[in-house]
């Protein structure tokens, strides 16, 4: 099957992948009460996002009180969770921080092997600023040297994890090269062109467009692209990767809001109209079985074993 790059022609046979940014760090539920603390309520977002069209969920870890984590427990838990609720969906997991050992990050890969994995593809500064106040909500110095890229790709490649590429800037995107040179890289590679965080490119359709004929061997190429765009301005941006063949991300990590201004009652009222805005565009969301052959990672009955701790599916 072909990936779904490319803006010429677009059709039905052109699925799209649509993640789910299920809960992120920063946000709490007096800003969001549906945000999920508890691997129960990860649980029933998953099945919403899955019954709604999402086939791949993004995953930053909390305790039950809503305390961001980067336990293997606290990720084993909420993973479980998931898996028990849903027949199948690809699981992402989150390895950006500030102030986290890397070694520490490494460890849930390690011991819980997603699907996928996060993998910010250069330093920046990282920030929310608000005109409002006249000054920074937060910020920060984001550290993705070449060398932590190079450690956790690494490891992704030891437990056979697909990275997916984070890249905040068109500078991002070329750290791809040396990284591929190098061997490091096998197609289909999947990269994400994140817009709007302040230190990163703006967001906007032309930036975007930019950004995709950015990806190695083109928007048309061999690789998976998609967009992830962070507060209400998301929409625009879901529709210009739609129209240009690019895959898609919604969820409140990103974004809490509907396009007419209603907060969403779930992840699966984002997803719910990411899906009609697929479709309205000529495309169709692509199942969790042609997301997982898109981005080259198979099912793992071993895995899911492992974790539920019973049977693999057809023994």
């Amino acid at each position: 099957m072909e990936t779904s790059g490319g803006g010429a022609g677009l059709s039905l046979e052109d699925p799209v992948i649509i993640t789910c940014s299920i809960s992120g760090t920063v946000a709490k539920r007096d800003q969001c009460p549906a945000i999920p603390y508890t691997p129960q309520e990860y649980a029933a977002e998953a099945r919403r996002i899955v019954e709604e069209g999402g086939s791949m969920i993004h995953i930053h870890a909390r305790t039950p009180d809503g305390t961001p984590s980067y336990e293997i427990e606290d990720f084993r838990a909420i993973t479980e969770a998931i898996l028990a609720e849903v027949d199948d969906v690809v699981i992402n997991y989150s390895t950006g921080a500030i102030g986290v050992p890397l070694e520490k990050r490494i460890a849930y890969l390690r011991e819980l092997r997603p699907d996928v994995a996060a993998l910010n593809m250069g330093s920046m500064n990282y920030a929310k600023y608000s005109p409002r106040r006249k000054g920074f909500v937060f910020q920060a110095v984001f550290e993705n040297s070449f060398e932590t890229i190079t450690t956790l790709l690494e490891a992704m490649n030891e437990l056979d994890i697909r990275p997916e590429h984070e890249c905040f800037d068109s500078g991002h995107i070329a750290n791809l090269d040396p990284l591929i040179d190098l061997g490091l890289l096998s197609e289909p590679l999947q990269i994400s062109c994140v817009m709007g965080v302040t230190g990163g490119i703006r967001p906007t359709a032309r930036n975007l467009g930019h950004m995709s004929e950015q990806i190695p061997g083109g928007a048309d190429g061999p690789n998976n692209w998609g967009v992830i765009s962070v507060s209400r301005k998301q929409w625009m941006l879901v529709a210009a990767a739609l129209t240009l063949g690019g895959n898609i991300r919604v969820g409140l990590e990103d974004n809490f809001y509907l396009p007419d201004g209603e907060m969403a009652r779930s992840n699966g009222d984002l997803i719910a109209k990411a899906r009609q805005l697929t479709e309205e565009v000529g495309r169709r969301p692509a199942s969790v079985a042609e997301a997982r052959e898109l981005l080259g990672v198979p099912r793992r009955e071993l895995s899911r074993r492992e974790l539920l701790g019973g049977p693999a599916e057809g023994g």
